[in-house]
C-alpha cells in the first residue's frame, strides 16, 4: 500500500471495458485505488502473490468451476487479499458456493456505483459483504439452533456442509425419508426455510459473512 494509505484493488475481468469502468470509478473513491488489471485467473494469482493487493475483483464470466478452484487455491496460499466476485445472473446456489470457497464479497455486475464502493470498503476493512437481494427477500430471523435434538443437529450440520439427503442418510445410517422428516422439524424450529438458509446461517455463525438481515428462503425440493 502506498503512502496515501489507500486500499489497493486488483481487477481480473474478461471484459476490458468493464476494467476501464472500474478504473474510472475508483478515481472518485477517497479510500481506494486501482492497482492494476489482468485478464486471466492465472495472471491474477501471480499478481496477488507478488503485489498483495487489499482486494481482487473477479469476473464470474471465468466460470464457476475455475473460480471455485481459484478461491480454494488462494485460501491455502497464505495471501490476505480479499476476493470479490461479481457477475450477471448470480443464483443463490452459485453465491453460496462462492462464499463457501472463500469469496469475501459477492455482487451483481449491475450494482450501483455506491454499492460497488461499499462492497470494496467493507471487504478491505476485514468484513465479508454480499449485495442485498441475491438471496431473496430479507427478513430478520433468530435461528434457534439450541432447540434441535442431537440428531437434528447432525443433519443440519451435514446440510450446511452441502451434502444431499441421500448422502446424509448414508453418513448417519438412516433412511432418506427420515432425513426429510428431520429437515422438516429443523425448518420449523429454527425459522429458516430451505437448505440455502441453513448454509448461510452456518456461515454467519462462524463469522464467514456478515449480512444485515438473514433472508427467508423458500423450501427447496428434496434431493
Amino acid at each position: 500500500m502506498q503512502a496515501t494509505d489507500k486500499k489497493s484493488i486488483l481487477v481480473c475481468d474478461t471484459q476490458p471495458v468493464a476494467v476501464e469502468g472500474v478504473r474510472w470509478l475508483l478515481k472518485g473513491a477517497p479510500d481506494l485505488e486501482f492497482s492494476g488489471a489482468v485478464y486471466s485467473l492465472e495472471a491474477a494469482f501471480e499478481l496477488v502473490r507478488s503485489m498483495k493487493p487489499d482486494a481482487v475483483i473477479l469476473d464470474k464470466g471465468f466460470g464457476m468451476p475455475d473460480l471455485v478452484d481459484w478461491l480454494h487455491q488462494l485460501a491455502t496460499s497464505g495471501t490476505t487479499s480479499a476476493p470479490v466476485v461479481w457477475g450477471s445472473g448470480l443464483t443463490e446456489s452459485e453465491a453460496l458456493r462462492l462464499l463457501q470457497a472463500g469469496a469475501r464479497g459477492i455482487m451483481r455486475r449491475t450494482a450501483e456505483p455506491n454499492t460497488f464502493i461499499t462492497c470494496l470498503n467493507t471487504v478491505t476493512s476485514g468484513t465479508s459483504w454480499m449485495e442485498d437481494g441475491i438471496f431473496g427477500s430479507s427478513e430478520k430471523l433468530a435461528p434457534r439452533r439450541s432447540d434441535l435434538t442431537a440428531r437434528e443437529q447432525e443433519v443440519a450440520t451435514l446440510v450446511e456442509q452441502g451434502l444431499r439427503n441421500r448422502d446424509i442418510a448414508r453418513s448417519l445410517g438412516i433412511q432418506t425419508g427420515t432425513v426429510k422428516i428431520h429437515l422438516k422439524h429443523i425448518f420449523e424450529k429454527t425459522g429458516v426455510r430451505g437448505r440455502y438458509g441453513l448454509a448461510l446461517t452456518s456461515l454467519r455463525r462462524k463469522g464467514a459473512i456478515d449480512l444485515p438481515d438473514m433472508p427467508v428462503f423458500p423450501a427447496l425440493p428434496s434431493m
